[in-house]
């Protein structure tokens, strides 16, 4: 029994995605702190299509011979790893290889595409990942030769440990009271008023489905979906609906939420801080703060990683909820065993990930130093294995499915319901502790 539950640790996919983790981020740490050695990872800059405008490159101007060593460098790490997961688990990397190989082929296209400079200012990669890969699955189809590298939760588990480290504590003591009560008491409520309405009023029956949608509703959209739908045991259906239906209408609040703000005279703060606590996505939050201002997009990314660090404590809850209420099938107890097996395991290596570099990384450095770990290396390597989660998705998501499992509109219903109570209960909040009458505007020099 012992020797099982060891042999889980380099076994089963959820602490393959922690060590995957780990390594990249120990790396990408000795890399900045030692600056012996380069592990960027590749990124398209913003480019027109023919020439340098406003100093963006041209779409040749992006291959350059840095770019090329930064992007074999990425396909090497990512794909060593993955395939050395796969292994582990018992799968043939013969067959994940060459198919991964296409995948990350297939990733480059969205990551090209979604860097050019109109498309770039409205919609973020993961919408284009999620199209191009809907597009060849419902036209030629997705080739049985490909699906050995289509491991979307496998990719996403990863993505979410290497963003731990980014989601720093210090960002509640900055913020404070205010960051709390946006982003902390607003979520909660938000998800048990999503789950009455689902399961009360709609009366839908696929119960894993209403937390995840609920979840990535509230919270950070695919993030949280993936980490309720694993505490739940959410079907690999529920999940693609649900992050289907949370991208499009993250695409619709991005683009219309700042204009919407805009036009009823708020303060770029309580504009921010609204963005911020309902916008689902963490790069769609920061589009459309940055719509509004800078002082909007630091106040909207700050109440955002507050909301992150819920991601976590939202799982662990929902697995005791779930095992102890939802799916308790007699009168025998549950006990912490249970609770343990629904865990996602990959959400302790997300709060290692953020304790060390809150209280190890932090504490050593600087602020400054930090940044540059998540933002000079880490971020590009977290997207990247976003994007081939994404990518997967679409790739293995049927239309006619996905409207089947729409229960003649009653979760898109849900969600709608559950977004428009989210914003105005959020706005309830950022008037409450931003307006001024209540409490103190905080001075937005804590934001820099």
């Amino acid at each position: 029994m012992g020797n099982n539950k060891a042999s889980n640790l380099w076994k089963k996919e959820d602490w393959l995605a922690v060590w995957i983790g780990f390594i990249i981020i120990a790396i990408g740490c000795v890399a900045v702190l030692t600056q012996s050695f380069d592990f960027t990872a590749a990124k398209f800059g913003t480019w027109h299509w023919w020439e340098n405008v406003d100093e963006k490159k041209s779409l040749i101007d992006q291959f350059n011979g840095a770019f090329w060593i930064k992007l074999l460098r990425t396909f090497l790490v990512l794909g060593i790893l993955f395939a050395i997961g796969i292994k582990l688990q018992g799968e043939k990397i013969g067959k994940f290889i060459p198919a991964f190989v296409v995948l990350f082929i297939i990733c480059i296209v969205v990551r090209l595409v979604s860097a050019e400079f109109t498309l770039n200012r409205y919609l973020e990669w993961a919408f284009w990942a999620l199209l191009i890969g809907l597009l060849i699955s419902n036209t030629v189809g997705t080739p049985e030769w490909l699906k050995p590298a289509i491991r979307t939760e496998f990719y996403i588990k990863t993505g979410l440990v290497i963003m731990g480290f980014s989601v720093l504590f210090s960002n509640i003591a900055k913020f404070g009271l205010y960051g709390l009560g946006i982003a902390w008491i607003v979520t909660p409520i938000v998800i048990i008023f999503m789950w009455w309405f689902g399961t009360k009023v709609l009366k839908l029956d696929n119960k894993p489905l209403v937390i995840t949608l609920a979840s990535a509703t509230s919270v950070c959209g695919t993030s949280a979906a993936i980490a309720t739908g694993a505490a739940a045991k959410a079907k690999k259906e529920d999940l693609s609906l649900a992050i289907s239906i949370s991208i499009i209408f993250t695409i619709l609040m991005m683009v219309f939420e700042p204009m919407i703000i805009r036009a009823c005279g708020m303060s770029q703060l309580m504009g921010g801080a609204l963005i911020g606590g309902t916008v689902d996505s963490t790069g769609a939050v920061v589009l459309a703060g940055n719509a509004l201002g800078e002082e909007a997009e630091q106040a909207a990314v700050l109440v955002k990683s507050i909301q992150n660090i819920l991601i976590g404590f939202i799982a662990f809850f929902v697995a005791i909820f779930f095992a102890t209420k939802v799916d308790k099938t007699d009168d025998r107890k549950v006990g912490a065993g249970e609770i343990w097996n629904r865990f996602p395991k990959f959400i302790i290596g997300f709060f290692v990930a953020s304790l060390v570099a809150s209280f190890i990384i932090l504490p050593l450095t600087d602020g400054a130093t930090v940044s540059t770990i998540n933002k000079g290396v880490l971020d590009q390597y977290k997207n990247w294995a976003f994007v081939l989660a994404f990518t997967s998705i679409g790739l293995d998501t049927n239309f006619k499915s996905l409207f089947k499992q729409m229960q003649g509109g009653k979760v898109l219903w849900l969600y709608i319901v559950g977004q428009v109570f989210n914003i105005l209960l959020t706005l309830f909040a950022v008037w409450f502790l931003l307006s001024g009458k209540i409490f103190e505007i905080p001075n937005l020099d804590m934001f820099k």
